[in-house]
C-alpha cells in the first residue's frame, strides 16, 4: 500500500515550483465586470494583481471604438488586487461586439470576463494571453451557462492548492481502494451541501476564518499521515469518511467564497450552482487521476531505488508546513483591511 504513495511528493514538488498563491480560494486572473444599466450604458469593475498601488499589472481592457467613459475612474487598492471603477456608454450596446486585453500577450496571466447583462443573463468568459479578446454574444442558453459554470468549477480546483493537498493527504491515508470512493464521495456531498447554502444566503460566515481553518483541516489530516507512517492509527485513517464528510463542510465555505467573486446569472442560479459543483467534482477526480497514474508509471521506474515509506513521509511534511504557513499568513488577514 505505501508503495502507491510515492507520487505524492512529485506532485507536490511541481505544483511548488509552479507557484501557489497563499490564499488557494481567490481567482488569481485578472477581472472584468460589465454590469449593464440601460441598452448602451454599463457599470465596468476592474481588478488586477498589483504588488502596491504603484505597481500594478500593465493589462488594460479596451472597450470597442466610440465608447465613451462617463464618469471618471474611481481607484482603489487592497490585498494585492488594484480595483477600477467607471461608467461607460458604447453606441448601439456591446452585443456583437469585441473587447479586447492590452498587455495580456505579455504577461502569464488569463483574464476572467463577466458580463451582466439589465434582462438578468449573464456571459462568462476566460480569456488567455493567446487569444486576448472576447466577443460580446446574445443572451447564454441553458448549454452555455452548463459548459461555463463547469468549466469554471474544474479550472478552480486545480488551481485551489489548498484543496488539492487536502484531497492528497486523503488519498495517502486511505490508499486507492474501495474505501477511497467512500471518501471522496462523503466529501464531495458535504461540500455540496455548504457550497449551495453559502451561495443562496441561507448560511454566511466571514471569509478570513473559513480560510484559516481550511488551512488548520490540512494540517489536520497532514498529521494524521505521519502518525499512521509510525503505525497509530488515527482518526483519518479509521473513519476516513467521517472525517472528510466534516471537512467537506468547510471546504464548501471556501469553494462559496470564490463563487462569490464571478456571481451567478440571475436567471439560472440552480442551473449555474450544480454544474459548478460538477465541475470542481470534475477536477477533483482529474488530480485523484493524475495522482494514481503517476503512480504507476514511476514504481515501474524507480520501485527498486526508494524507500516508498520515506516518499509518503516527506509528502505529509512538505504538506503539513505549507499549510501551517497558510494557517499563519490567513489569520493575519483578519486585521487586515
Amino acid at each position: 500500500m505505501i508503495r502507491r504513495w510515492c507520487l505524492a511528493t512529485l506532485v507536490l514538488a511541481a505544483s511548488m515550483m509552479l507557484g501557489a498563491p497563499a490564499v488557494a480560494d481567490d481567482f488569481r486572473p485578472a477581472y472584468l465586470q460589465i454590469t449593464q444599466a440601460d441598452p448602451i450604458t454599463y457599470d465596468v469593475l476592474w481588478k488586477v494583481p498589483a504588488l502596491g498601488e504603484d505597481a500594478v499589472v500593465e493589462v488594460h481592457p479596451a472597450f470597442p471604438a466610440g465608447t465613451t467613459e462617463l464618469t471618471p475612474r474611481r481607484s482603489s487598492y487592497s490585498k494585492g488586487v488594484a480595483v477600477q471603477r467607471w461608467r461607460i456608454s458604447v453606441p448601439d450596446g456591446l452585443q456583437g461586439k469585441a473587447i479586447a486585453f492590452t498587455g495580456l500577450s505579455e504577461v502569464r496571466m488569463d483574464v476572467l470576463a463577466r458580463l451582466a447583462r439589465s434582462d438578468g443573463t449573464v456571459q462568462l468568459e476566460r480569456v488567455s494571453r493567446n487569444e486576448p479578446e472576447f466577443e460580446i454574444k446574445t443572451a447564454p442558453d441553458a448549454f452555455e451557462v452548463s459548459r461555463a459554470y463547469t468549466t469554471l468549477g474544474i479550472q478552480h480546483i486545480l488551481t485551489g492548492f489548498d484543496h488539492l493537498c487536502f484531497v492528497l493527504a486523503l488519498v495517502l491515508i486511505v490508499g486507492f481502494n474501495r474505501r477511497l470512493f467512500w471518501t471522496v464521495t462523503a466529501f464531495t456531498l458535504a461540500h455540496s451541501i455548504t457550497l449551495a447554502l453559502a451561495t443562496l444566503g441561507m448560511i454566511h460566515v466571514p471569509r478570513p476564518p473559513v480560510e484559516a481553518a481550511i488551512a488548520l483541516s490540512i494540517v489536520f489530516v497532514a498529521s494524521e499521515v505521519v502518525q499512521q507512517q509510525r503505525g497509530r492509527v488515527g482518526w483519518a485513517a479509521t473513519w476516513p469518511w467521517l472525517v472528510a464528510f466534516c471537512f467537506g463542510l468547510l471546504h464548501g465555505l471556501g469553494f462559496a467564497g470564490a463563487l462569490a467573486e464571478i456571481g451567478l446569472p440571475a436567471n439560472s442560479i440552480p442551473l449555474a450552482l450544480f454544474f459548478f459543483n460538477v465541475g470542481v467534482e470534475l477536477g477533483q477526480l482529474l488530480f485523484i487521476a493524475a495522482v494514481f497514474a503517476g503512480t504507476k508509471l514511476f514504481l515501474s521506474i524507480f520501485a527498486n531505488r526508494y524507500e516508498m515509506r520515506r516518499a509518503a513521509m516527506f509528502s505529509a511534511y512538505l504538506i503539513g508546513g505549507l499549510s501551517g504557513y497558510w494557517v499563519i499568513e490567513r489569520i493575519t488577514m483578519f486585521w487586515r483591511a
